[in-house]
This record gives structure tokens, sequence and C-alpha cells, in this order.
């Protein structure tokens, strides 16, 4: 039934782009946002990505699905360059999905083009799963996506099966610390010091680092005295429209 509905939705075009505000640790100002897709459903009304997001991934709803986010994102992008004099950064979610499919970098280029954004302030999130299915041909559209010059962001570390091997091929700048091991950095020494490393491992290969799930003070605080570049979370914002 949610999967016929699915198709309906993408068919509808149901589905609408939240935004939640990162922000530099060191000074509190926001410098871009991520892009989070809401399904709004005639019946059940607003339903968030968990609810709908691993069916769109298993029926391969997820390729339309996606590129109707990334235009959203980059028609926003388009408003907001008019606006902002700094680079402001609009990152979005790829799927193991969509980066299989082979029009995906022809079609961002000409999305590109149409929106006339300039490509750094689009920042591209891949998952570990990608990175761990990282085969030859996926890697070569990595890369090929890097070279329209958009910014790329490593998603979730730590929650799966990263291997620094990996880490190191991709062209990746900025990796994100997953909100799992931040909401507990308070409470369990074990893991602040996984966070810790996080930090230090990615200022070692020239990355930004990012927390996701940042909700109080003092979460924040040691984050920053960790030296962690930038965080996300209820802390400074909930995703909006």
């Amino acid at each position: 039934s949610l999967d016929a509905e699915l198709h309906r939705a993408v068919e509808r075009d149901e589905f609408a782009v939240y935004f939640q505000p990162q922000v530099e640790l060191a000074g509190g100002r926001i410098i871009g946002a991520e892009c989070l897709v809401r399904w709004q459903h005639p019946r059940r009304g607003l339903l968030a990505p968990q609810s709908f997001i691993p069916l769109a991934e298993r029926t391969g709803l997820i390729v339309p699905l996606g590129f109707c986010v990334l235009r959203t994102a980059c028609r926003q992008i388009a408003i907001w360059q008019q606006l902002v004099p700094d680079p402001f950064r609009v990152a979005v979610n790829l799927s193991l999905r969509q980066v299989r499919e082979p029009g995906l970098v022809a079609g961002l280029e000409a999305l590109l083009r149409e929106t006339e954004i300039r490509p750094e302030w689009l920042d591209l999130e891949i998952t570990e799963s990608v990175a761990m299915n990282a085969a030859p041909s996926r890697l070569r559209v990595l890369r090929q996506l890097k070279a329209l010059g958009v910014r790329m962001s490593l998603d979730d570390f730590g929650k799966g099966y990263s291997s620094l091997r990996h880490l190191r091929r991709l062209p990746i700048e900025t990796v994100k610390i997953d909100r799992s091991f931040v909401r507990r950095i308070r409470r369990d020494p074990r893991d602040a010091t996984i966070a810790r490393a996080v930090i230090q491992l990615g200022h070692a290969l020239g990355l930004r680092v990012v927390a996701e799930g940042v909700t109080s003070p003092e979460e924040a605080a040691y984050l920053r005295d960790q030296g962690c570049d930038l965080a996300q979370g209820y802390l400074y914002g909930r995703p909006m429209p």
C-alpha cells in the first residue's frame, strides 16, 4: 500500500524540502544547511524520512525523488546566492542507488547550468554504505561529480564499517560525526573518545568535521573544545521550510 502511495506521491510532487542550519562552533555563525525531505501525505500528514526513504531505496523511487530534492536545493541556492555575500553551503544526501544511476553526472551538470548557481555552494553527502561500495566505476562517478566543482562530504562516519583505505580514496572535504556518538559524549567516555578521534583524524587528513545531532550546550562546548569545526542539531534549529 505504501509502495503504491509513494509512486503516486512522486508523480504528484507531494514532497517538501526542509533545511537544518549548520553552525560554526567557534563563532556561532550559520554557514550552511542540510537539505532534508518530508512527505506531505494527503491523509497521514507530514512524514519524516525514516518512514519512507528505506522503501524508496528498495523500489528505486529514490532516483526520481532524490533528483527532485536536488533540483529544489539548487533553486533555493540560486535565491540565497542573490541575498548572501559569503558562500552558504547546502548539503544534499546522495544514496547508493543514485550513484549507480548512469545519468547522475549529466543531470547534475544540466541542473547547475539551469539554475546558474556556483557549484561550491552545493555539498553532496554520501553515506558509509556508498563509501564501502565504492567500486572503481562508482568511485569514478564520485570524482566526476567533484570535477563539476561541488563539495562532497561523508555522512554518518563511524556508524557502519568505514575503512581508512576507503576514506583516503574518496574525493571528500568534510566528514560528519554520527549523532549516536554525539548524544552520549557527556555520559560515555568511550563515545567521547571516538568523537575526539574522528575530529583528530579528519583534521589530520585535511577535512572539516561536522557533528550531527547536537542538542545541548554541554555537547557543543565539548565538541568546540576538541576543535570540531561545525555542528547541526536541535540546539541550533530544527529542520524548517
